[in-house]
């Protein structure tokens, strides 16, 4: 995944609906002041490096919101791929020293967890001045689409006054935003999406709008101190709004809908009284038990990693849209944020549904025992995604349409495993789905246009790995369903592809080792031809030999190769020695040498400049993967009880490693740094701060990440890999001995 997209078209439904100039002016009662400065900075998202991803665990809440850096980022609505919000944070201000702090730059951040079984966040923040404090409590209505925050403000001044910042990017778009307040009212509308904020009556103050990072409140406020230019509504264009605060303890709702009265009903809901306290408390209750009951239906692991294990699971829940059920989307983020891109609804980071991705998903869902999350996973590919000639786009939006366009031939296989993994041995399965994507490998396999890591085409292990497996799962549905010439030619194909699979992709004079060993991908199915390979991202042309990645591990977990085969013992030496880094958090592993998606050294994040360049840092999902390989080689050794244990140790050592990557909300980033120099943080709005073992600006929470350590836990706990396909391994693995 290395490049972004949005997209969302709208428009009003139903009913005839008033001008909303006049809905405004017969609400609000206030006119508008033109400004100059339009249409302000380019809008830009937020760092993806989430510590907070919540929704209810209701279907009929359709609201997400993510938390970084002390303060909201976005929030979702009407489903997974569509931002609303860039930011909403407060501001400190002392009007008699005209000294201006905000919570993103001027705080020290904490965030926690406030209950193990619950998607229910808290945001401390703390001046760096030591002046005053902001606990924030967030959490979402079962019953509405309606995000709700409990705000308590403490100071050491009595002087200081509190402002509302927010910066909305109604439809995934920053610019063209329409925005209105008046007293304790805040509406933005693009289209046909409306978000309205609210706060008790007799709370504000003061209001203004303006162009973000131009002429806004908060630009006023660093000028001035207070409001010198007041707007009461702007449209058309990157808009902010600031409102003053009149309360140290109250709640903010932010509700959204299709139409204005149906954002306000949601918002003023929760405010029938003003009894903020009591309100938000029913509303948390309500929240906390909906994720509560949930959290009962997991199986346990030790405790040790019971906290992370729930919280993977609730997050793998919270990534499927709840109106396109099975549809996972890889992450609530766009990686590194910022950019120009947020001005228009063209970009869909990775709000976007991959095969691959999904597989990663629904063998989390296996392992935990939501054989109805499985179910629908597996739906959605093959009644929504899936393409008239059996293939499976590189990505989709939710309702299967591609975004990127590329083909990967995994991608094509994992439903196949997923079929057999289900039992879908059914007829209607088998001649619309099944039978159509295995005629699609065996006629384009096995060489795939683009293996795993999405850039380079050729002779790839892991994918490979995946394309038998998906033969052989495949040819037992055949079976299953007297269509013997199938299963035959699947299964031929198979062994064919399995007796090749180290002349396709083991190098016997490579750099690396004087033993073979296996490279990332070989254009030409020729690992000994020293091609020329040129990387993506600006890394540059390299011989093929020279570029390695763990992809082959894929063969064990898949069933293909035992753990112990010398060339997969021997390609881990060289792993070891080549991309493993040892980080204060656990050994951690590069997608492969020279890799260019990452930060740059500097820290500025990856792309900063249009010119996709960077440098690939850890990838926390690879130590779960090598957790996975060591358990399949203790498993297979049949070691007596001390001997075992000594054993599993080593996969234990990697679910601690990748507990230990999370970050303090529990969110499993997709990379974490990889070098003891911290760079100044240049890019403050985008990049964390980057130390050595934790968290980049990359996809925070990755969904593949939460999966992989759910899988890792749940394997650990059985003694041998609980997804490794039965068929497979019997045929490979099991008949050779």
């Amino acid at each position: 995944m290395t490049s972004f997209n949005f997209h969302r078209g709208c428009r009003l439904k139903g009913k005839f609906v008033l001008p909303f100039s006049f809905l405004l002016f017969a609400s609000f009662g206030f006119g508008q002041t033109a400004a100059p400065g339009g249409p302000g900075k380019d809008a830009q998202w937020a760092t993806a490096a989430k510590q907070g991803v919540g929704t209810s665990a209701t279907a009929k809440s359709k609201v997400w919101f993510t938390l970084a850096q002390g303060v909201l980022t976005e929030v979702y609505y009407p489903d997974v791929t569509v931002a609303n919000v860039h930011l909403l944070q407060f501001i400190v201000v002392n009007p008699k020293t005209k000294k201006v702090e905000t919570e993103q730059d001027d705080a020290i951040h904490q965030i926690r967890v406030t209950r193990p079984d619950s998607l229910t966040f808290q945001q401390i923040n703390t001046a760096k001045s030591g002046e005053w404090k902001i606990t924030k409590t967030y959490v979402t209505d079962p019953s509405r689409d309606v995000v709700a925050i409990d705000i308590q403000f403490r100071r050491s001044n009595p002087n200081l006054v509190l402002y509302l910042y927010f910066d909305p990017s109604i439809g995934n778009s920053g610019m063209g935003d329409n925005v209105r307040g008046a007293g304790n009212k805040i509406l933005a509308y693009e289209k046909d999406v409306y978000s309205a904020l609210f706060v008790p009556t007799n709370i504000v103050s003061d209001f203004t709008v303006g162009f973000a990072g131009v002429n806004d409140g908060l630009d006023d406020l660093r000028k001035h101190g207070r409001f010198v230019d007041k707007r009461s509504g702007m449209n058309g264009g990157n808009l902010a709004a600031t409102a003053r605060m009149k309360s140290d303890d109250f709640m903010v709702s932010l509700g959204f809908g299709r139409t204005e009265s149906e954002a306000w009903n949601n918002a003023e809901y929760l405010h029938p009284d003003d009894r903020k306290s009591r309100i938000f408390e029913e509303i948390q209750s309500t929240y906390e038990k909906g994720w509560a009951d949930y959290v009962k239906t997991l199986p346990r692991v030790d405790a040790k990693y019971q906290a992370q294990f729930n919280m993977a699971a609730m997050q793998l829940k919270a990534h499927e849209d709840k109106a396109n059920p099975g549809a996972n989307i890889a992450s609530m983020s766009v990686p590194w944020g910022g950019g120009a891109n947020a001005n228009e609804p063209n970009i869909g980071g990775y709000h976007l549904v991959w095969s691959r991705d999904l597989y990663q998903v629904f063998t989390a869902f296996m392992a935990i025992g939501d054989r109805a999350a499985a179910e629908r996973a597996l739906n959605f590919l093959f009644k929504v995604q899936q393409k008239p000639d059996g293939s499976f786009p590189q990505n989709s939006w939710l309702d299967g349409r591609p975004f990127w366009g590329s083909l990967q031939m995994d991608e094509v296989a994992y439903p196949l495993i997923m079929a057999y993994e289900l039992k879908r041995f059914d007829k209607a399965t088998w001649e619309n789905h099944v039978k159509k994507a295995a005629d699609f490998i065996v006629k384009n396999g096995p060489a795939t246009p683009q293996e795993r890591w999405e850039e380079e085409a050729g002779y790839s292990p892991s994918t490979i790995a995946a394309e038998i497996a998906g033969l052989v799962c495949a040819a037992e549905i055949a079976r299953r369903n007297g269509d013997t010439a199938s299963a035959e030619l699947y299964l031929k194909t198979a062994d064919e592809w399995e007796a090749n699979i180290e002349k396709w992709t083991v190098t016997k004079t490579g750099p690396h080792s004087r033993e073979p060993y296996y490279i990332r991908i070989a254009q030409n199915g020729k690992p000994d031809a020293g091609d020329k390979i040129e990387l993506n991202n600006g890394a540059g042309f390299f011989d093929e030999r020279e570029i390695v990645d763990a992809g082959f591990l894929e063969l064990v977990r898949l069933g293909i190769r035992p753990a112990d085969d010398p060339i997969i013992v021997n390609s881990l030496k060289v792993i070891d020695k080549v991309i493993k880094i040892d980080t204060p958090n656990g050994p951690a592993f590069y997608r492969y040498n020279n890799d260019g998606y990452g930060e740059m050294p500097d820290g500025r994040r990856w792309n900063w400049d249009g010119k996709y360049t960077g440098k690939g840092r850890l990838w926390v999902l690879l130590s779960g993967e090598r957790g996975q390989y060591e358990i399949a080689r203790c498993a297979a050794q049949l070691l007596e009880s001390s001997a075992a244990e000594r054993c599993y140790n080593r996969p234990k050592a990697r679910l601690d490693h990748m507990l230990a990557f999370a970050n303090e909300g529990l969110m499993i980033p997709e990379q974490v740094w990889d070098r003891k120099e911290t760079p100044k943080n240049i890019d403050r709005q985008f990049i964390p701060d980057l130390k050595f073992g934790e968290g980049t600006g990359s996809a925070t929470p990755l969904a593949w990440s939460m999966a992989q350590f759910i899988r890792l836990a749940t394997n650990l706990k059985a003694g041998r890999n609980l997804d490794t396909p039965a068929a497979v391994y019997d045929r490979y693995i099991l008949k050779k001995r």
